[in-house]
């Protein structure tokens, strides 16, 4: 049997990165696991290499019908929850003398919005004890070019770590966040020219004390730490990132 056998796990933006790994690790060590995603290709992928632990159900966080319908079908395939990862998430370039109301608008609904109806859609499920992840962002904390409005999502999230553990303690359900440094994931190249995402690297690395990112299994173990060992742990956000917001 496995560590995690028994339990059952929901990774929002689940068939790629930081999620598809944090997925991994779960569906191996037993758990049942339900991954979400926009992409119905990307997700058939992450099914396809979860295997048969796994499950992959397609929606947008940033639709509440969407939401609703996930929850419908989390219900259906585990019945109750013991670990939420709220990850799904999408970054972008945002100068600030060009930042439009559509980048602006699309980030905070992704990421901000989605995050919140997403625990409040999915918090009747969870079990007693449960563990709740929210994925922040070292830019929550540091100012970083180019980046205010991701990053002041991110920070929202943060705070919602803090209050949503408020709202859901006295069901004993933990809510943590998880700040993620320079992890290479690939979105960077998504959502970024070659040359933009290239120099981008190239800095945050100069920028670390440990002179290097950070891997996708380091932060997939910190999630399954958060999620399921931290049991006497709310509120906190758990900063994987080489140092760099603390040295």
């Amino acid at each position: 049997m496995g560590i995690y056998s028994g339990k059952n796990a929901v990774v929002t933006g689940g068939s790629s990165g930081i999620g598809l790994a944090t997925a991994t690790l779960l569906a191996v060590g037993g758990a049942r696991v339900v991954i979400t995603g926009r992409s119905q290709g990307a997700l058939d992928a992450a099914r396809e290499r979860l295997g048969e632990n796994a499950v992959a159900l397609r929606g947008d966080v940033s639709s509440l019908s969407d939401l609703d319908a996930l929850a419908d079908g989390v219900k259906a395939e585990l019945g109750t929850v013991d670990a939420l990862f709220v990850n799904a998430g999408i970054t972008a370039l945002t100068p600030f003398e060009s930042t439009t109301e559509e980048v602006y608008d699309e980030l905070f609904a992704i990421n901000v919005k989605g995050a919140f109806f997403t625990v409040q859609k999915l918090a009747p499920l969870l079990n007693t004890g449960a563990g709740v992840v929210l994925t922040t962002s070292v830019a929550g904390t540091v100012g970083m070019l180019d980046t205010s409005v991701y990053a002041a999502g991110k920070a929202a999230v943060r705070s919602m770590a803090r209050s949503l553990s408020r709202e859901l303690l006295p069901r004993t359900i933990r809510v943590n966040a998880l700040s993620p440094g320079p992890i290479d994931t690939g979105i960077l190249e998504r959502s970024m020219t070659r040359e933009s995402a290239e120099q981008f690297k190239a800095e945050r690395v100069a920028d670390n004390p440990m002179r290097r990112f950070g891997t996708l299994d380091e932060i997939a173990a910190a999630a399954a730490f958060l999620a399921f060992d931290a049991t006497y742990t709310a509120g906190i956000e758990l900063p994987v990132d080489g140092g760099v917001t603390q040295l």
